[in-house]
């Protein structure tokens, strides 16, 4: 009968034995997070605190395209540079111009000092002026570029015409 007893006090310590072991390697884990996050800490302490941002580089545009958009309800005026990307733009009813006098001369010569303004951050000097369009604010706008010190290289109508026209009805039978 002790030897029974002996032999299930024995058992007993075997699981007991083991979780000790489990429980060993539980704390040996521990540290080592506690060890990591320690080294964290420290790695956090030597970076800077603020990041500096880098200084935005503005493009500098010497020579660029006006491209003018005249119809007979609004004005637009966009500059882009020689590739075709937009740097600056305005129009009418951004300026507060509503009804039909989006479309008059005054409202084109503002439309131009509006864009200037936006565009002379990149310091373009010679432009390229592509006209669209058969609104009243077309000589307006060109003389407004020019006045804006603008040295103008090329007028272009490029107002799209349609070379044969639609095709026309057929003939009404009656």
């Amino acid at each position: 009968m002790t030897e029974e007893i002996k032999k299930t006090e024995e058992i007993k310590k075997k699981p007991d034995q083991k979780s000790e072991v489990v429980v060993d390697e539980k704390k040996s884990e521990n540290q080592k997070t506690d060890a990591k996050k320690e080294q964290n800490k420290e790695e956090a302490e030597k970076k800077p605190i603020a990041k500096k941002k880098k200084k935005k580089i503005r493009r500098q545009v010497l020579r660029g395209q006006a491209h003018v958009q005249c119809t007979y309800n609004n004005t637009l005026v966009a500059f882009s540079d020689l590739g075709g990307k937009i740097l600056a733009w305005s129009s009418a009813g951004s300026l507060g111009f509503k009804g039909a006098k989006k479309a008059t001369p005054y409202a084109a010569t503002q439309i131009v000092n509006a864009a200037t303004e936006k565009v002379s951050k990149f310091g373009l000097k010679e432009i390229e002026v592509y006209v669209k369009g058969v609104g009243s604010g077309r000589e307006a706008s060109i003389r407004a570029l020019a006045n804006n010190n603008f040295e103008i290289i090329l007028i272009k109508d490029i107002t799209p015409i349609p070379h044969n026209g639609c095709r026309p009805r057929k003939p009404r039978r009656v």
